[in-house]
């Protein structure tokens, strides 16, 4: 048998299907907003280090809040924009509220992670707060403050020391979700682009808004979101539309027109690609 047939083959879950399988030989640390005051009070859901190894699959098709995940060792694939991305060190994933999320351990792989999943009511999880991304992130300082949370929660739980390991950790996702405050000139280009989606930006509109050149957004949104304008601008809508699909009763069509889509049958197989459902899927599913 050649040595490629011995290798274990990958199973790519199904993106359809809620699932949550952590498996035998997955550790976790976890510390939730019910045990932590601190917590609740940042309106953070729970925080964790992970030690997974296969079948390690979670596949959230009801994400109420956003989730951010950093990679500290091994490798693992997270789904974004529609495809499996390789998440590997130095690397982190946001997911907003109501986009599908889905990650999972590779065969024979062992992969490190930390995570904060965000409450519905956070600032994060709000429509347009952010789009799908994986960035780079060194999340080994990020790790220790979960850690260190975890061991105060289990040691006493001290308030004033919680809120502390609290305040450190949110420090350090605002480094990730926050890049539009890492780079003014994104910040206030994205900003009129979120006041007004439905119009049809392009690139060099986009340009002048930033003022800088076209190459040189096309070089800054590569650094700070991991995709084109044009896939950010896209994105951006996507999530809009998704928040509104199950937060609000609008027609289909009037949600895709005020998101930049004349053309429904256009949205809906954007909106497929980048979530996996047609819109009027995605609004009907079942949801917890």
């Amino acid at each position: 048998m050649a040595e490629a047939d011995k290798a274990p083959r990958l199973t790519r879950p199904d993106i359809l299907t809620e699932t949550h399988v952590l498996g035998e030989d997955t550790r976790v640390l976890t510390v939730r907003a019910e045990h932590c005051e601190a917590l609740a009070a940042r309106h953070i859901a729970h925080v964790a280090v992970v030690d997974a190894a296969a079948p390690y699959t979670i596949v959230r098709t009801h994400l109420s809040g956003a989730f951010m995940q950093v990679c500290l060792g091994g490798e693992g694939q997270t789904l974004l924009d529609g495809r499996w991305l390789a998440h590997t060190p130095g690397f982190a994933s946001f997911a907003p509220a109501h986009v599908l999320h889905a990650f999972h351990c590779l065969p024979a792989t062992r992969w490190q992670l930390c995570w904060v999943r965000f409450m519905p009511s956070s600032p994060r999880s709000l429509a347009g707060a952010m789009s799908p991304s994986l960035t780079r992130f060194d999340g080994r300082s990020l790790e220790h403050a979960v850690r260190g949370l975890y061991h105060e929660v289990n040691t006493g739980g001290d308030p004033g020391s919680c809120a502390i390991w609290v305040d450190i950790i949110e420090r350090y996702v605002a480094r990730i979700v926050d890049p539009w405050q890492r780079e003014p000139r994104l910040n206030s280009m994205w900003g009129a682009v979120l006041a007004d989606l439905g119009r049809p930006w392009v690139l060099e509109e986009l340009a002048r808004l930033a003022n800088i050149s076209p190459e040189h957004l096309r070089r800054l949104c590569w650094e700070n979101f991991g995709r084109s304008p044009g896939r950010q601008l896209t994105a951006m809508r996507i999530a809009r539309a998704a928040h509104e699909l199950v937060t609000t009763q609008r027609k289909i069509e009037a949600i895709a027109r005020d998101v930049g889509y004349a053309n429904p049958f256009t949205f809906s197989n954007t909106f497929k690609r980048l979530t996996g459902f047609r819109p009027s899927e995605y609004r009907t599913r079942p949801r917890k």
